[in-house]
């Protein structure tokens, strides 16, 4: 979700290391710990264990990784952008801009392409991997807001409860599919992950990221952020958690801010 108008303050990509369990596959976040009649495993708590530099300027909207190397869409009308950043060091070295009407969202990469859709504009754009050229654009209807995919199809959210399935090749909308807990329907989704058959999404304006079943939509727990805002120094209410990218090969999870001035490697600690 964007903040528009707001002023520059700082910038956060922080890392989770998920714990893996011995003679598994699975991550430790993935539900090792017993679960409810209805699949719920109750709220992950993490424990930060290495920090790193990041762009301070950036509004992170999207975030994807490819071993040491995080592609990021920013947003903001007149700033917004989809950049090639090293991961150890927060230096972006290569940065294409957007229009100045585009407000950028959510980012995916598949392949040789990145994907990045924008917030009203109804538009998406397709880039080469290697040089950011711009391949061709879409549409869609609604709001864009994060993107991920699942190994078949795009997954959009648009700030609502319903996560929309698209083609990738014509972008048409396959399926929908409603999140809910326990209360109820599960509003603002946010910036998406595909995690080892999951979806990770954070929710807008809050420090949490729900962990929800593509084949249900029930969130079958959280992992709960709070406390990386005071570690990462910064105040300003825009500058919530947003952003999420897992490196499947290192088995490493990664989660931003916006204007979060370090990256974090976390550990996801135990059940609350």
């Amino acid at each position: 979700m964007p903040f528009p108008g707001i002023k520059s303050a700082l910038v956060l990509i922080s890392s989770f290391l998920c714990l893996l369990v011995p003679g598994s596959m699975e991550l430790s976040c993935k539900g090792r710990q017993a679960g409810d009649e209805k699949g719920y495993r109750g709220i992950f708590s993490c424990e930060v264990i290495n920090s790193y530099p990041h762009d301070v300027e950036a509004f992170t909207q999207g975030l994807a990784v490819e071993g040491d190397l995080l592609y990021e869409s920013t947003g903001l009308h007149g700033r917004s952008s989809v950049r090639k950043v090293d991961l150890k060091t927060g230096r972006v070295f290569a940065s294409r801009p957007l229009s100045d009407s585009f407000f950028g969202e959510g980012l995916e990469v598949v392949g040789d392409r990145i994907f990045q859709i924008t917030w009203r504009s109804r538009t998406g754009f397709v880039y080469d991997k290697k040089s950011l050229v711009s391949l061709r654009s879409f549409t869609y209807p609604g709001e864009g807001w994060g993107l991920t995919y699942d190994g078949k199809n795009l997954i959009m959210s648009d700030g609502t409860s319903v996560l929309r399935f698209l083609n990738r090749d014509n972008f048409r909308e396959e399926r929908r599919l409603e999140v809910r807990d326990e209360k109820g329907p599960v509003f603002f989704l946010n910036e998406l992950e595909y995690v080892e058959g999951e979806i990770f999404a954070n929710i807008w304006n809050e420090d949490r990221i729900a962990i929800i079943s593509p084949r249900t939509g029930m969130v079958s727990g959280w992992i709960d952020l709070e406390g990386l805002r005071g570690q990462a120094g910064v105040t300003a209410p825009e500058a919530v958690p947003n952003g999420i990218a897992y490196d499947e090969k290192k088995r490493r999870l990664f989660v931003t801010g916006k204007y979060w001035p370090r990256l974090f490697e976390i550990r996801i600690a135990e059940v609350k």
